[in-house]
């Protein structure tokens, strides 16, 4: 510890130090965190099982407790970082500035109040805990690094330490192996000459991302990534997948994303299909030579998707679908829909769905859906234009019989459920490369525009949101990437991919936000480039389950 309360990370032998301080500030965070969890749990109990109803009636305090079960999951995951990295001879300088300024940051916001989002902040009074519970984080560590952890001085370092390396494809090491950083690099090259010239384009213009870029991808493996290699894939890691979907989104978060649905198809298909639908569809999806669309929303149902009411009838050896679809993301162009219907009419909710695995014709830009049964309209959007949104209605529209997901009815929910996970990781992954390009874009910027005679980065509160966007990127990568290892481990990480979702959405909403600030007035022109990943950014905290639906599902799962 230097004098003034700020942390000294300079000399290596102090590295130590700072390492055994932020351990011994993750033990007072678990201690409120059970007493949080009991607390709640008891406002929620009703005859000795948790209700819905009170968790609903409680809302606040069960979406906290989902917060701040995320912060202490977070600060565990930078501690393992941190150590591992250290045992490694890689923690450096700037390492140990972001170790510290996350753990002065989370946290004072633990203890003052975690920021769901920009209007709400929950308190711990809020989840039931008073001040004698409160005196819990009033430990020696916590407040060394509260106090001397996120300073002024920390985040003006960070910021110089950026500028002088700014050749790294990340700020900080980022913990994963050599095999993963060449690919991280082999697609950053390809973003930087292949997307990002182009993505602002694409944006202004409203225009689908150019077939020769999902050929090139192809071509690269990125439809086949984590599909086993009996079935025509390359069978890597969720890792793998996180730092590919990174690095595209980091060049256009719609580029990132024509991943997402191969990756959805492909796990409903892995997980609930048959031996036939696996040899039949897998080696097609991997080559992209079929793109598959998701079809689940609905106009009157959002996260509610045991509600659907897309009802599909058996007829002799076909299914005909009847109903409407909304919010599908690359709809015209695909060549299948993994779609949900109801196949039992004496069913409300989630036990009559089935899924389907239902072919189309790829349609153009005069016709865009041209196969008997199904219309459907572009909705314009704000941003995450680049494979563009549709509405759906069905009328009869027939679907083979042997397409039937697992060639059962009545599985669909459960299918679905089960690709959740992979879903949400990617889309972790998606956010930190959207967060990643508000801070490549708004660093540029501040060197390069002049104020007052020096560059804006000169300006300590422009630094600090700079440095504050390249920590909570590595926060949030961190929590990804320990949900990813967890799914690759085949253990159940639902809670865990949640976390990762839940505050990677938030992580780059505060970056774009900030990065537009940054760049003042012409922030909110269309001709800059952080004008559309703001746009791009706010989608995240909605699609793959918004985050009161992620919040709920996490304090569920804690809760019991």
């Amino acid at each position: 510890m230097a004098h003034d309360g700020q942390l000294n990370v300079e000399a290596p032998a102090l590295l130590d130090d700072l390492l055994a301080l932020t351990a011994a500030a993750v033990a007072p965070v678990e201690a409120i965190l059970a007493r949080a969890t009991d607390t709640v749990r008891a406002t929620v109990t009703d005859n000795g099982r948790v209700s819905n109803a009170l968790v609903e009636a409680n809302q606040t305090a069960a979406h906290g407790l989902a917060w701040l079960a995320t912060y202490a999951q977070a600060l565990r995951q930078m501690q393992s970082w941190a150590e591992a990295l250290q045992k490694d001879g890689k923690f450096g300088e700037t390492e140990a500035l972001i170790h510290q300024i996350a753990f002065g940051e989370y946290l004072w916001q633990i203890y003052g109040g975690i920021q769901m989002n920009q209007g709400e902040v929950v308190r711990l009074q809020d989840l039931g805990l008073g001040q004698e519970d409160q005196r819990g984080l009033m430990s020696p560590a916590i407040m060394a690094l509260t106090q001397g952890g996120n300073t002024q001085s920390a985040r003006t370092r960070l910021v110089e330490l950026m500028q002088e390396n700014s050749a790294n494809v990340t700020v900080g090491v980022s913990g994963l192996d050599d095999e993963l950083e060449m690919i991280r690099e082999q697609f950053r090259r390809y973003a930087v000459e292949k997307v990002e010239p182009f993505a602002h384009e694409w944006h202004l213009k409203d225009e689908l991302i150019p077939l020769e870029i999902i050929d090139e991808l192809a071509e690269m493996g990125v439809f086949g990534l984590t599909i086993p290699e009996e079935y025509g894939g390359f069978g890597l890691s969720k890792a793998s997948m996180c730092v590919v979907s990174e690095e595209l989104s980091r060049g256009y978060i719609g580029v990132g994303s024509l991943g997402t649905r191969s990756e959805i198809a492909a796990e409903l298909i892995i997980a609930g299909g048959t031996e036939e639908q696996k040899q039949k569809w897998l080696p097609r999806i991997a080559s992209a030579e079929t793109l598959p669309t998701a079809v689940f929303t609905e106009p009157n149902t959002g996260s509610d998707l045991g509600s659907l009411r897309t009802r599909a009838v058996k007829d002799g050896e076909t299914y005909k679908v009847t109903g409407n679809k909304t919010w599908i993301t690359h709809a015209a162009r695909t060549h299948v829909m993994t779609l949900l219907a109801r196949t039992d009419p004496n069913t409300t909710d989630y036990k009559g769905l089935s899924m389907f695995l239902a072919e189309k014709i790829p349609g153009t830009d005069a016709d865009p859906f041209p196969t008997d049964g199904m219309t459907g309209g572009e909705i314009e959007v704000l941003g995450y234009r680049g494979m563009k949104e549709y509405e759906l209605a069905f009328d009869g529209f027939e679907v083979k019989g042997e397409n039937l997901l697992g060639g059962e009815e009545g599985k669909g929910f459960k299918q679905l459920m089960e690709t959740f996970e992979s879903a949400r990781i990617q889309t972790a992954a998606r956010a930190i490369g959207v967060a990643q390009s508000a801070l490549d874009i708004s660093m540029q910027y501040a060197i390069d525009r002049k104020q007052f005679g020096k560059s804006l980065i000169e300006f300590p509160r422009v630094s600090s949101k700079l440095a504050m966007m390249a920590v909570e990127i590595m926060i949030a990568r961190q929590l990804t990437y320990f949900s990813a290892a967890q799914k690759d481990g085949g253990r159940r990480c639902d809670v865990e991919a949640g976390m990762a979702k839940l505050l990677g959405a938030r992580v780059a909403w505060a970056a774009a936000d900030n990065g537009l600030q940054i760049h003042g007035g012409n922030g909110f022109a269309l001709e800059y480039k952080i004008s559309r990943v703001l746009c791009d950014a706010r989608i995240l905290n909605i699609f793959e389950g918004a985050a009161e639906i992620q919040a709920q599902v996490i304090a569920r799962r804690i809760l019991g």
